[in-house]
């Protein structure tokens, strides 16, 4: 059984090296998350852990899934800091243990960070994937609209550039100059 839970920033350095370990093994394995295959244990494990300050001040949140006792995937949301912006965020780093893929695991991190973010008033989501992999179906099938394309955006785990595709998704309405009006 796979259960989806938010972590805080002292819990996200706790789980930095097996979540290192997850980041390498998709890595290697293909998946073009912003690293090259060459990402070492000790590199992946640092990155997690600079995201735990971000996480503690609230302006990141990161989901793990947990199967088995282990981590099979995990997907983060980075909310804008300007003022204008503050109804959107991006979401980063989904990522699924190459063993674990195909179970679902990767929508239910998905959905808990919809409901999350819409719980939270944000209105607009928005997500870069590599074009023509995998994912693109599963953001396809969770509602997410293409809304353009960019030629070699980034480099692939190999260091060959590759198109990114840019989606985005809508959760909600709310006016933001009344929220400006009520702080």
């Amino acid at each position: 059984m796979t259960e989806i839970v938010p972590v805080s920033g002292p819990e996200l350095v706790t789980y930095a090296d097996e979540l290192a370990a997850l980041l390498i093994e998709s890595v290697e394995g293909g998946a073009s998350v912003g690293f090259l295959a060459s990402l070492d244990r000790t590199s992946a494990a640092t990155w997690w852990r600079e995201r735990a300050a971000a996480v503690e001040a609230g302006s990141q949140q990161v989901w793990i899934a947990r199967d088995d006792e282990r981590v099979a995937g995990t997907i983060g949301l980075v909310k804008a800091a300007l003022p204008n912006a503050r109804h959107r965020a991006e979401v980063a780093k989904l990522v699924v243990r190459p063993s674990a893929r195909r179970r679902g695991i990767g929508r239910a991190l998905l959905t808990a960070l919809e409901r999350s973010a819409a719980a939270e008033g944000l209105t607009l989501l928005v997500l870069d994937t590599e074009t023509g992999c995998d994912a693109e179906h599963l953001y396809r099938s969770a509602g997410w609209n293409p809304c353009g394309s960019v030629p070699d955006y980034a480099a692939d785990p190999y260091g060959t550039l590759r198109a990114t595709t840019f989606y985005y998704k809508t959760l909600g309405r709310r006016d933001a100059s009344a929220e400006g009006a009520s702080q």
